[in-house]
């Protein structure tokens, strides 16, 4: 609890007690009066305060005028128990108010605590601690273990473990050694670093992480706009209806040559200002947002504003890049098939055939074989273009490469039905299998589009310029709607522009963010996927999910469905009840108190609502 919350909750507990006192002894006349007047005075003084503000500023219609209007004029009427139980209570969900909003920013706290306050610069033999504004690119700091890294580099001396999770939400760390890049905002938990900075810390992960969670209430969605357009002519007209209320009636009464009993009616007027207090309203939407930004950035999803949590609510139809985002983007070898031979020979030899090969795919065998070469095993290599290699390893030929190498040695051999690259091999003129080489689909894909289904996504598309084959086989296996394959970037946009046209509800994009920033742009949601460190990704998408872990995505769209859902709970509720509390405030039908419950009980109520946007159930 904050020092204001504490001061506020013993503002209400020192009314209270004046309350009880007044009541137990029951006390009469001015002694009465002066004790009301003091609880309604301690909790209550911000309250006139702000309305005589607003009155000096000439903008009057906002809650603390309703609520100073209709106290005071219950006390004008005798009725003190009641102007005391107003401010009472409007106190009381304040603080709910501010507790509920006060959760909701210590999430987003947590991630701003990423800030590094110093950068470690070594100057004439000693460690200077500067800001990391003045550290200029290409400068080589130094990171101690449990500092946070300030700036975004190169690490050019030292190995470590990083805690990410600042800005991914994932508690594993991640290594880091020498010629591996490092971002800002992540912890250095045990070994030594010196990093050669890359970029200045203004355009450094973590500084355009901070300038997008602090700038993300500035975008409002629908809901909030409509919000405050409703607030802003109905407070004026509930105002001049109380004041019909108070002055029509009676004087109609009057006209009659009746008892015009203006107390009463001056009482339902007062009961009407109180019951119409918009708070509910004003102060449950934005928080439900910004509850809702809150849990999602803890989670290591970055929404730019509230309008992009209700556009990504609504989106039935989401179009993915595929390199880089349904697969890793990375080659490895995912399938031996050998042939009269073991794998391990299989293996062996075409690392050994591949070794002075620099193409990814023989790069990513040797990988797999994992083991030292004994080049002086191998001669006579002859790369042929577009075909393969041949080499003598250890006394035998040996021929990998693509089917028309085969097909050129007179190698018969047996056609792979498999995704990605296939090196077939062949040692003294004899096939002995095959090794597949391909771009990995991520182990989360297959159940988050199947979650995505669940979620209310009614159409899947993926978008490559990869071969139709390979495009295919992932869109079988991930059980994708629709496939579009042999690409070109500007082909890309074109099809999104088409799906957006024709499609259903709101299209999202969800690519990699580095040469997808048209597309990213281009639709209703663009989501950077992976994208962490990636400065076309925080730059032109809406939403950045900021890791690899592609079931993130699920967790976003739940985050924003519920959030939704819980926001229109509180416009119907809130509407509902104080519509039909009005009706019957201006017939008599209640009193202050069912008021307080009209304005206060719905607040709290909401508030409570409002707050179940932080938890969020990871899938």
């Amino acid at each position: 609890m904050t020092k204001k919350e504490k001061k506020n909750l013993m503002r209400i507990i020192a009314a209270v007690i004046l309350v009880i006192l007044c009541t137990v002894l029951k006390l009469e006349g001015y002694l009465r009066f002066a004790v009301y007047m003091a609880a309604y005075l301690i909790v209550g003084y911000d309250i006139l305060k702000k309305a005589f503000k607003g009155i000096l500023k000439k903008q009057i219609f906002d809650e603390n005028f309703l609520m100073a209007t209709a106290t005071v004029g219950a006390v004008l009427l005798g009725e003190y128990t009641e102007a005391v139980a107003v401010m009472l209570f409007y106190q009381i969900g304040e603080l709910f108010q501010s507790y509920a909003i006060g959760k909701s920013r210590r999430n987003i706290s947590a991630l701003m605590d990423i800030r590094p306050d110093y950068a470690n610069v070594e100057t004439d033999g000693k460690m200077e601690q500067i800001d990391p504004d003045e550290v200029e690119i290409g400068t080589v700091i130094t990171v101690l273990p449990g500092e946070r890294i300030p700036i975004d580099g190169i690490v050019v001396s030292g190995t470590s473990t990083l805690d990410t999770s600042a800005l991914t939400g994932e508690s594993v760390p991640r290594g880091a050694k020498e010629g591996d890049e490092v971002l800002s905002g992540c912890i250095n938990m045990d070994g030594l670093l010196k990093i050669s900075t890359t970029k200045e810390f203004g355009e450094s992960t973590v500084a355009r992480i901070l300038d997008l969670v602090e700038n993300a209430s500035s975008k409002k969605s629908r809901s909030e706009q409509f919000i405050s357009r409703f607030a802003h002519y109905y407070t004026p007209a509930v105002c001049y209806s109380a004041l019909a209320l108070a002055v029509i009636p009676p004087v109609v009464i009057m006209l009659m040559g009746k008892d015009p009993e203006f107390s009463k009616w001056i009482y339902r007027a007062l009961t009407f200002l109180v019951i119409s207090c918009p708070c509910a309203l004003v102060i449950s939407i934005p928080l439900s947002f910004f509850a809702g930004i809150g849990g999602a950035s803890k989670n290591g999803i970055l929404i730019k504003g509230s309008n992009y949590l209700e556009a990504l609510s609504k989106v039935k139809t989401l179009v993915f890049d595929k390199t880089g985002t349904v697969t890793k983007g990375v080659f490895e070898v995912t399938e031996i098939v050998p042939v009269n031979i073991s794998k391990e020979d299989l293996l062996y030899l075409t690392a050994y055939c591949e070794n002075y090969s620099n193409h990814p795919i023989a790069r990513s065998i040797k990988t797999a074989y994992g083991q030292d070469i004994d080049e002086s095993l191998i001669s006579d290599i002859q790369e042929i273009s577009g075909h393969g290699v041949t080499a003598v390893i250890a006394g035998r030929k040996v021929a990998c490469g693509n089917e028309k190498l085969m097909k050129r040695l007179g190698i018969e051999f047996e056609k792979a039905d498999s995704i990605g690259t296939v090196v077939y091999v062949g040692v003294e003129d004899r096939y002995v299998g095959y090794i597949t080489v391909s771009d990995v689909i991520k182990e989360n894909a297959a159940r988050t589009f199947s979650l995505l289904k669940n979620a209310g996504v009614t159409n899947t598309v993926m978008l490559t310029g990869d071969s139709k084959t390979v495009a295919d086989k992932v869109a079988e296996k991930l059980k994708i709607d629709k496939v579009y394959s042999e690409l070109l970037p500007d082909q890309k946009v074109a099809i999104l522009e088409d799906i957006i046209k024709t499609g259903n509800g709101k299209v999202g994009f969800v690519g990699d963010g580095i040469n997808d920033a048209p597309a990213l742009t281009q639709a209703d949601v663009g989501i950077a996927m992976g994208a962490l460190g990636s400065d076309a990704a925080i730059e032109a998408a809406d939403i950045v999910l900021m890791d690899d872990d592609i079931i993130k995505l699920v967790t976003a769209i739940n985050i924003a469905r519920k959030c939704i859902r819980i926001v229109y709970e509180n416009i119907y509720f809130a509407i509902g009840i104080k519509l039909r509390c009005l009706v019957l405030g201006a017939i008599g039908k209640s009193n202050m108190w069912m008021a307080i419950f009209a304005d206060v009980g719905v607040m709290v109520i909401a508030v409570i609502n409002a707050i179940r946007t932080l938890v969020v159930k990871k899938v």
